[in-house]
């Protein structure tokens, strides 16, 4: 019988639905959800789930070969009692755009089409948009001398994505009649959260698509039945969250941080924050041909 949130979903959608894996790395490996490995970084008193997204495939050198229909995110924390972070913010929205081999990516600078990456520059609050450059902006950037030492490597650019973006090539731009087209970026929405306390799972679903969408708050053991001393069961609930978008928007940041005590957080926003264990992204792009 399964224990655990990852190995349930394991054994639901390789062994029951045998479905394809949803991720595919450029290592070559297959895998229906990603567990975050990262180092703690100190300065993150409140990490989102992108940052750490951000530093996991950077360490580990990876990078998506195609945009996931459905990716599932483990926190870095191992079961009901280590946690690397005491809360983690969810990103309403997860950014994959500089994960993705050899997409189109816009210069940290300039917003050009890039032709360069340097892992050396990665920046913890930009994210891994900040390795990507132009040539110019790149030649730019390292000749400061903090910089000199940077190894960058050159990103494999498609000519259909040189023709597109780079603005010698745009009808019109040498006049200034246009302004050249800005690679786009590739984002996913947070449709699902499974949080854990104790051996308690919670979950918070989305229940619709767009940043103002409601979400609705289950829990499979809401209250308890005994019907005798030896026989009884749990008896579930299911409850709106209004305004639980809120809670992990940016403009919240500096007010979670000033409770220092998380059990003066509202319960749902404490749940979310402090026991997020399983994050699920979509993308509605992936999901019309997948």
């Amino acid at each position: 019988m399964c224990t655990d949130p990852e190995e349930f979903l394991q054994s639901l959608l390789s062994d029951t639905l045998r479905a394809e894996p949803l991720i595919h790395l450029s290592t070559g490996q297959e895998a229906f959800m990603y567990q975050l490995v990262v180092e703690k970084d100190e300065r993150l008193a409140l990490p989102t789930v992108q940052q750490l997204f951000d530093q996991s495939f950077l360490s580990s050198s990876l990078k998506f070969k195609e945009v996931p229909p459905c990716l599932i995110i483990q926190m870095p924390r191992c079961g009901p009692s280590f946690k690397m972070y005491a809360r983690i913010q969810p990103s309403m929205a997860l950014d994959v755009t500089d994960a993705l081999l050899d997409a189109p990516r816009s210069c940290h600078v300039c917003g050009a089409l890039a032709e360069v990456e340097c892992v050396d520059c990665y920046d913890v609050q930009e994210g891994l948009e900040s390795t990507a450059y132009c040539r110019p902006c790149l030649n730019k950037v390292h000749s400061h001398r903090k910089r000199v030492d940077h190894e960058s490597r050159v990103l494999i650019v498609s000519q259909e994505a040189r023709d597109y973006f780079v603005p010698s090539r745009v009808r019109g731009y040498a006049n200034g009649c246009v302004a050249p087209p800005t690679p786009p970026r590739v984002l996913m929405e947070l449709f699902a959260v499974v949080c854990i306390q104790t051996s308690h799972y919670v979950a918070f679903v989305k229940a619709g698509s767009g940043a103002e969408a409601p979400w609705c708050f289950f829990d499979s053991m809401a209250d308890r039945s005994e019907c005798s001393e030896d026989n009884g069961y749990n008896i579930p609930e299911v409850v709106g969250c209004p305004g639980l978008h809120r809670w992990l928007s940016e403009e919240r940041i500096h007010e979670i941080l000033s409770v220092k005590d998380e059990k003066l957080l509202p319960e749902h926003a404490r749940r979310l924050l402090c026991d997020a264990y399983l994050c699920f992204y979509q993308s509605h792009d992936t999901l019309m041909y997948r």
